[in-house]
């Protein structure tokens, strides 16, 4: 099982357990769920210093404080995660860790009357994590990896494995430590054409462990032209085929499982809530504000790519430019940093729904027609797709000179030929109460996704 958290969650949480005493303190979390696989924190309960009795070591708190927790995760089907600081460093768990986590998640199952495992996890000074999940019949299991989703992006995995041969250039460049993170994480891509083909490649080739492709386009002689490891011989079968063949022919390690789907999707939900991090590489309004929401319910980073190429149709070309947009649960969204506007979204979701009338509206224009067919060039496609993945390890592994607060978006323009960057530090007023929901009915809180 997995453990997400953001930053926000994690800097509160280490300014609680860690005041400066070297005394142990605690706290909990009511976490969201994705099933049995992953949790997600939705809220941190910080347990009184004056009702514990804390020591260097040890540390105990009156049973009556916990209450209101277990009320809580009780009334709404929720996750409890134990969370206490070892102040001198000890990196596993004690003894007397143990004998407490089976003594207080015994009342936990009891409490909450359900099968899926809770967890208990220990903060170091450095804001380190481990965890373990605890079963409904006391039995202890590690916590797979533990994700921090701030403006640096903290991956706490159990186990780290060895580098393959492959990778050994990228260990030069990264460290060891960085390269061998690669094979543990999973990356869901969601549209596998333009930008998206270029980022699975460059994906499988830093050695993700899984990548999750969700598209239900098939191949055109038209995509031909941008498509990496697409021929001739491919057209009329599904983008995702196309790409996971090829993922999986490169006999790297990476296992990659494509999705017949658009994301809308109960199936692609699921399974794109699963993965570690999301690289959205759609032009649709809908889709990507779909993602930026799934990302919210299971605290996932969430890189976006988008591009803008526009000609005369003639050989004029008038701009050539693009983002990647780097967004947080419970930050800004593509919604509130107007990447997106309600306009597309009605307009999307109509020519899905209705399309007859969506036709009717537009010829009448009283709404926006959707832009069905722009021009598209692989090189400019690769650019982007580049910048997100580079973003992506920028947030991995540190290297600018800049913070990475700075970097919520980050484009350039290759007709003006410049860079730019922008903070957006502003919380998106209508996703922000959805941080770590998890599984809920419907899935992501919308009746498009209602299952039988």
């Amino acid at each position: 099982m997995k453990l997400r958290l953001t930053g926000a969650q994690h800097a509160e949480l280490r300014a609680h357990l860690f005041p400066g005493d070297s005394l142990e303190a605690v706290a909990f979390c009511l976490c969201g769920r994705r099933g049995a696989e992953a949790l997600a924190v939705q809220k941190v309960v910080r347990i009184p210093y004056e009702v514990c009795d804390r020591h260097a070591d040890l540390i105990t708190w009156r049973t009556d404080a916990l209450i209101p927790v277990l009320d809580e995760a009780a009334e709404q089907g929720l996750a409890v995660v134990k969370v206490h600081s070892h102040p001198g460093g000890y990196d596993r768990f004690s003894s007397q860790d143990n004998r407490a986590d089976k003594e207080l998640f015994a009342s936990v199952h009891e409490w909450t009357d359900g099968d899926l495992p809770h967890a208990s996890v220990v903060m170091l000074p450095a804001g380190r994590l481990f965890g373990r999940s605890v079963g409904h019949d006391g039995g202890f299991s590690d916590l797979t990896l533990i994700t921090v989703v701030g403006d640096d992006l903290l991956y706490f995995p159990s186990v780290l494995g060895e580098i393959p041969a492959y990778a050994i250039r990228h260990g030069q460049a990264f460290g060891e430590k960085t390269t061998a993170l690669m094979g543990q994480l999973s990356a869901a891509v969601i549209g596998c054409s333009g930008t998206g083909g270029p980022s699975i490649e460059m994906l499988a080739r830093l050695g993700f462990a899984r990548l999750v492709l969700v598209d239900d386009d098939k191949v055109e002689e038209k995509n031909l032209n941008r498509i990496p490891n697409t021929t001739t011989a491919d057209i009329g079968k599904f983008k995702v085929d196309v790409a996971a063949d090829a993922v999986n022919g490169m006999g790297l390690g990476t296992d990659a499982e494509p999705l017949r789907h658009t994301l809308l999707t109960p199936e692609a939900v699921r399974a794109v809530a699963g993965c570690d991090v999301v690289f959205g590489c759609m032009d649709g309004a809908e889709g990507r504000h779909t993602l930026n929401r799934l990302a919210t319910f299971y605290c996932l980073p969430y890189f976006d790519v988008g591009v803008r190429l526009i000609a005369d149709g003639q050989g004029g070309i008038e701009q050539i430019c693009g983002s990647v947009h780097y967004l947080q649960p419970g930050g800004s969204s593509l919604l509130s940093r107007g990447a997106i506007t309600r306009k597309q979204l009605e307009a999307e979701g109509m020519r899905r729904t209705d399309p007859e009338e969506y036709k009717r509206l537009r010829k009448a224009r009283y709404i926006d027609g959707v832009n069905e067919d722009r021009p598209a060039v692989i090189a400019v496609n690769m650019h982007y797709a580049s910048l997100a993945v580079l973003e992506f390890l920028a947030r991995v592994h540190p290297y600018r000179d800049d913070e990475n607060a700075l970097f919520d978006r980050f484009g350039s323009s290759l007709t003006q030929y410049r860079f730019v960057n922008d903070e957006h530090p502003e919380p998106c007023p209508a996703l922000a109460r959805f941080v770590g929901k998890g599984d809920v009915v419907p899935l992501l809180g919308l009746p498009s996704l209602s299952e039988a």
